[in-house]
């Protein structure tokens, strides 16, 4: 990991607890290579920094093939058009919009080009970080009935929220100085 140990040295000391978490994370645990890398490059890109992207697509290439990357992307890309959409019919609320039709294309959940239960796990993950409650329900379900554990979505599901955190942390140097200054200044 050594593009994301140096992105962990850019962090902001007020953001030593993500410096530690980042490194914990992304051991191995429940989760497999490709799950855990997979998770990754999608929490990764779904955070929208671009430092935090290229430093794990960098390490996850070494980690994993170029088709588990490339779905991992396509997950990111794929639930930021699912997770607007399908939140708007979960927060309005009405019975109306449920019966519509989504007419949204969707056709690489089906056929991912590595494995199908893992790309769900990159959208689960993706879902979290974007909000989506009748996303995550629905994905979650998915990795559970194919077989990954609860720890492993647990595991899915802290690289997300510690991949977001970094991001924001790593966008904090650039903000004026007056609105990051901690209770020591």
């Amino acid at each position: 990991m050594i593009a994301v140990d140096t992105l962990r040295d850019a962090l902001p000391e007020l953001a030593k607890d993500i410096k530690l978490n980042l490194q914990a994370v992304l051991s191995p645990g429940a989760l497999t290579p490709e799950q855990r890398w997979g998770v990754a490059v999608a929490s990764a890109a779904a955070s929208h920094n671009e430092r935090l992207t290229q430093a794990v697509l960098s390490d996850a290439r070494a980690e994993v093939p170029e088709p588990v990357i490339e779905d991992a992307l396509a997950a990111a890309v794929l639930m930021g058009m699912n997770n607007i959409y399908y939140r708007f019919r979960h927060l309005v609320g009405k019975a109306s919009y449920a019966d519509k039709p989504a007419r949204l294309r969707m056709n690489r959940i089906v056929k991912p080009v590595a494995a199908k239960l893992d790309f769900e796990l990159y959208c689960l993950a993706v879902s979290a970080i974007n909000g989506c409650e009748s996303c995550i329900r629905s994905h979650e379900q998915v990795v559970i009935a194919g077989g990954i554990t609860e720890d492993g979505v647990n595991d899915a599901i802290r690289i997300a929220a510690t991949l977001q955190a970094a991001a924001l942390a790593l966008e904090l140097p650039t903000l004026p100085a007056a609105l990051v200054q901690t209770s020591a200044a």
